[in-house]
């Protein structure tokens, strides 16, 4: 009988013999601690549909159970899935008020951010952006960056950053805290009215709140409406019908889209001011008549008013009249 060959390769391990060497690894090492009644990790490497989410999220000390499941199912949707409170209660068995409280936490802690925008229609939408590594949570990790790496946060929350979190996608770049809303500039000031009345500025109010009718991008707030309606009450007081003053401010509006309409309102209503209208005057009173020293006529020696001596009216006028 020949020898055999050492050289020769071995053969290609089937799926069963891989399944049981994996079994057969996994049953040595739940042997190898037998008093351990923790978890023991069954791992299988993932090559498609997985979603990477750090440690910082799913061992979060302060996000509810809810929250952490919330977060990883969000940062597993495709860019554009809506995750409005709706769509999610009616995806999940959660109720839409366990589930706003749930959004309300991530958003505390820097993993979602809300961010309100107007469409070229005037219309307000939100936009949920999902972070998934926000600095609140870098917060919580073990092993602090070295010093040159990454410079200390201002206490009392020091960040550790990774080395390699300096080349993320700015989509991915970590934030310090959830964002501050955009300080908004006051609106220009506006006339205001000689006599202001409850009924005067109620009417402005009305025809403030109806300019969205004549074009869908003039849709105000409450607030915006407020600071305008003295403006619009001091063009009414100035003998402006309401027709003009809606036409005034709607006519030739720019075609593109207004990023402040009511700045656009509080302009043309103080620069297109009409003038005050002219005062009440009353007719003019004639001035009395001019009383003349009596005269002596010297025709008939009787007694009339004029400036000056001479005949009377009727001795000038039978003077007059041919014998």
């Amino acid at each position: 009988m020949d020898a055999q060959n050492p050289n020769v390769l071995s053969h290609a391990q089937s799926a069963v013999a891989a399944n049981d060497a994996h079994e057969t690894r996994f049953q040595a090492y739940r042997h190898r601690r037998p008093h351990s009644y923790g978890v023991i990790h069954d791992n299988t490497r993932h090559t498609s549909r997985f979603t990477v989410i750090g440690n910082h999220l799913t061992q979060h000390p302060e996000l509810s159970l809810l929250a952490i499941g919330l977060a990883c199912h969000i940062q597993s949707l495709p860019t554009g899935a809506p995750v409005d409170i709706k769509t999610l209660a009616a995806r999940f068995p959660e109720g839409p008020t366990r589930i706003a409280a749930a959004l309300r936490e991530l958003e505390t802690h820097g993993y979602l951010r809300r961010e309100r925008e107007r469409t070229p229609n005037g219309r307000l939408v939100t936009r949920t952006i999902s972070c998934n590594q926000p600095r609140a949570a870098r917060c919580h990790t073990s092993t602090p960056p070295p010093a040159s790496t990454c410079p200390p946060a201002p206490p009392p929350a020091p960040s550790a950053v990774p080395a390699g979190d300096k080349a993320a996608s700015p989509e991915h770049t970590p934030r310090g805290k959830a964002r501050e809303p955009r300080k908004k500039h006051p609106l220009p000031p506006v006339p205001q009215p000689v006599h202001p009345s409850p009924a005067l500025l109620r009417t402005a109010a009305d025809l403030l709140a109806g300019l969205h009718r004549e074009d869908p991008r003039l849709l105000l707030s409450a607030c915006d409406t407020a600071h305008l309606a003295p403006g619009v009450a001091a063009w009414l007081q100035r003998d402006v019908t309401p027709t003009a003053v809606r036409h005034a401010l709607t006519a030739d509006l720019p075609p593109e889209a207004l990023r402040r309409p009511a700045a656009l309102l509080a302009h043309r209503l103080t620069a297109q001011l009409p003038p005050l209208p002219p005062p009440f005057r009353a007719p003019a009173v004639p001035p009395p008549p001019v009383r003349h020293p009596l005269q002596n006529c010297d025709g008939c020696d009787r007694a009339f008013r004029a400036p000056e001596p001479g005949r009377c009216a009727d001795c000038r006028t039978a003077a007059a009249v041919p014998s």
